[in-house]
């Protein structure tokens, strides 16, 4: 019994660190009052845009890597939805989505580009992250 519980615990261990480690806690996400939870058991891409009021330009960061343009982004969206394909063709959720993680400043401007190139990358499920408060 005592068995069972362990693996189980380092089970969820393991899948909630992977989560959280694509989480960039320095962007301070925007309000939505209407938010809803998300499903987590998908295949995404979670594009995290910071946001620099010193130097008013964005950072866009993908798996832990940084770029410093938009048209830099394509490469890795391209790359991180033939990988996730791969995943949706075992699971029950067919769609691949990308998550975009705009800092609460950051002008829509660079949202909308963020949207465009994973549209070029060909992934046409998007979703926001927002805080519900």
């Amino acid at each position: 019994m005592v068995d069972v519980l362990l693996v189980l615990l380092v089970f969820f261990m393991m899948i909630t660190s992977a989560q959280v480690l694509k989480v960039d806690r320095t962007i301070t996400l925007p309000v939505a009052p209407d938010a809803q939870k998300m499903d987590s058991r998908r295949s995404e891409v979670i594009v995290n845009v910071r946001w620099h009021p010193e130097s008013k330009l964005p950072e866009f960061v993908i798996d832990d890597r940084s770029y410093k343009t938009i048209a830099d982004i394509s490469g890795p969206l391209k790359s991180a939805k033939a990988a996730g394909e791969q995943k949706i063709a075992k699971s029950d959720n067919p769609t691949f989505r990308a998550l975009i993680r705009g800092d609460h400043d950051l002008p829509a401007l660079y949202i909308s580009q963020v949207m465009n190139a994973c549209g070029d990358a060909g992934i046409s499920d998007i979703s926001f992250s927002a805080l519900n408060k």
